[in-house]
């Protein structure tokens, strides 16, 4: 780099815990492929700071990063992304710390004030954090320090489009993860293009905010081909592909999929606006099964129309439009639906949530489930920085609101700040319509799930897939011990996605893990689908286990309801 100091290798994490944001593997693919060694951690775990801070040691112990970015895409992490960035100043000071992603670009301002953060990119990312890698003295896109400690902006050059996009694909996914285990909870995420052209009132990534924080006037589509790239890395290596892009059309897809066997995978597409029957067509033709979820704005067309009539909500279906999808999607055997939609958006009123009330039933009737969650507030949307507006409340709107709130949260809890009507009688119509509508999608949803078993009842393992590995192998070698590294863990998933991490020969004594099945339960678990491997009765299990782990009747049943419940088992 002609006499720069490259930083590498380089660590990407989510701020996140989960699966924070699959934004950071393209990124990693990226630097790759630009001859920097990058890895990620995808999936976190972490619940404490003192989980946070032994998780960070391992990690900077295991990689010896020169440079950490942290995505910051989703605004409920901000806590966790200055958490991180702390601890990570803490264990080592000399380790570059940048953040970008969504919510770092919209409240870059107040992020520079933290000196735990060394840089801040802004919008896309894949070139500026190169740049950084490589030494650029003037990356582009990117917040830094000048000599006084005041924030050096540089230019927005770097904006992703159509015609500028075609190295952004995944790759190198044997190379960037440090885990199988962490490979293993990639949800599939394919990205076919990027931005919105809507101005959605609730939402804070909205046309205006893209504008501003990413430099992109409109959306796009991502090119045909770096598309089929990153389904070519990914069919062999994930059992589902998600998708949340309404511009896709049913001959781009079909061209990114050429070439790719998907029949055996499943599919979960997120669609805004008007589905499009050729979509969902293809989609179904392609995938073994597919979960489509269809945005309606809301449940009361009523107050959906007066949204469209004031430009605050992206163009959505009547009701008759989305029954007539509903009816449309039966030909397809292996297609569910899912439709979706906010409660409590401006403009509602008593005739208004019987409207809401009256769809869900219809919705729920017709088989279908249901997706309802109250307003929540999102940092920069119309409707959070002008609530009076729309004669309510928010519970945060400044970054310092949002952060005191998320600061407060017990670890593990995943509440956000909501908005509420100013008139009380009105917001408490509203809030106790939105917990009757979620017990009715309650009862809907486990009257899908619930199977009603007795001792004559015949079942099997149902399990897709069954691998086993080396323990240091599944949670990474910086996890593990070495005296436990080289022990046997068998990984069960499910039709759905449910995972079983299986470690008989592990004593918690020796070691342990909260994401293993251990010892004894380790092993109940995997003999009973051994006794299912073929159709088999209730009743004949439950004696098989008491013979082989001399388990009692009753201990027996709850175990067998246990993966009937995760659908390992299903009637025969």
């Amino acid at each position: 780099m002609h006499g720069r100091r490259v930083l590498s290798p380089v660590l990407l994490l989510g701020a996140g815990t989960g699966e924070a944001t699959c934004g950071i593997l393209y990124l990693a693919g990226y630097l790759r492929r630009s001859g920097i060694e990058a890895f990620v951690r995808l999936y976190d775990g972490d619940q404490t700071e003192d989980e946070v801070a032994r998780s960070l040691e391992a990690l900077v112990a295991r990689v010896r990063p020169r440079l950490v970015g942290i995505s910051l895409k989703w605004f409920h992490h901000i806590h966790r992304a200055l958490l991180l960035a702390r601890t990570l100043r803490e264990i080592d000071p000399h380790i570059r710390i940048v953040v970008g992603g969504n919510t770092a670009s919209y409240w870059w301002r107040e992020l520079h004030a933290f000196d735990c953060f060394d840089h801040i990119v802004l919008g896309d990312g894949e070139r500026p954090l190169l740049a950084l890698c490589q030494g650029d003295p003037s990356p582009p896109n990117c917040v830094t320090r000048a000599p006084d400690g005041t924030p050096r902006r540089l230019p927005l050059e770097y904006v992703q489009g159509a015609t500028n996009s075609e190295d952004i694909y995944y790759s190198h996914f044997d190379d960037i993860f440090l885990s199988h285990q962490d490979r293993h909870a990639f949800s599939g995420w394919v990205a076919p293009g990027k931005g919105c052209g809507e101005n959605c009132l609730y939402c804070g990534g909205a046309r205006g905010n893209q504008k501003a924080a990413f430099g992109r006037a409109k959306p796009f589509l991502r090119s045909e081909e770096s598309v089929r790239r990153d389904h070519q890395e990914i069919a062999h290596r994930a059992w589902q592909f998600r998708y949340d892009f309404s511009g896709s059309s049913a001959e781009f897809l079909q061209g990114t999929w050429a070439g790719v066997d998907l029949s055996r995978h499943s599919c979960m597409y997120f669609l805004w606006g008007v589905a499009r029957m050729e979509l969902i067509d293809a989609l179904a033709q392609t995938f073994e099964h597919v979960h489509m979820v269809l945005d309606i704005g809301c449940f009361s067309e009523q107050q959906r129309h007066e949204q469209m009539r004031r430009g605050l909500l992206k163009p959505c279906a009547s009701d008759q439009q989305l029954l007539e999808i509903i009816d449309n999607c039966r030909r397809h055997k292996n297609l569910d639906i899912e439709v979706s939609g906010i409660a409590g958006l401006p403009f509602a009123s008593a005739a208004t949530l019987k409207e809401e009330v009256r769809l869900v039933e219809r919705v729920m009737s017709l088989d279908c489930g249901v997706g309802y969650q109250r307003l929540e507030a999102q940092p920069g949307a119309l409707v959070t920085e002008h609530p009076a507006r729309f004669d309510m409340v928010t519970e945060a709107r400044t970054f310092t609101e949002f952060l005191d709130y998320f600061e407060r949260r017990e670890p593990g809890e995943v509440t956000v700040p909501m908005l509420r009507f100013r008139d009380k009688a009105l917001e408490a119509a509203v809030q106790r319509t939105s917990e009757h509508v979620e017990a009715l999608e309650w009862k809907h949803s486990e009257a899908k799930r619930r199977v009603t078993i007795n001792g004559r009842t015949r079942l099997r393992n149902t399990a897709p897939s069954t691998l086993r590995f080396k323990l240091g192998d599944w949670l990474g070698h910086h996890r593990v011990p070495a005296k436990v590294a080289q022990e046997q863990v068998t990984v069960v998933r499910s039709v759905d996605g449910t995972g079983l991490v299986c470690a008989p020969s592990v004593s918690p004594r020796r070691f342990t893990d909260p994401t293993l099945d251990q010892g004894e339960d380790g092993q109940i678990l995997l003999t009973t689908l051994a006794a299912f491997e073929r159709p088999t009765t209730v009743a004949s299990a439950v004696a098989q286990l008491g013979a082989k782990v001399k388990l009692d009747p009753q201990s027996a049943r709850e175990v067998i309801d246990h993966l009937v419940d995760g659908r390992f088992l299903q009637p025969a």
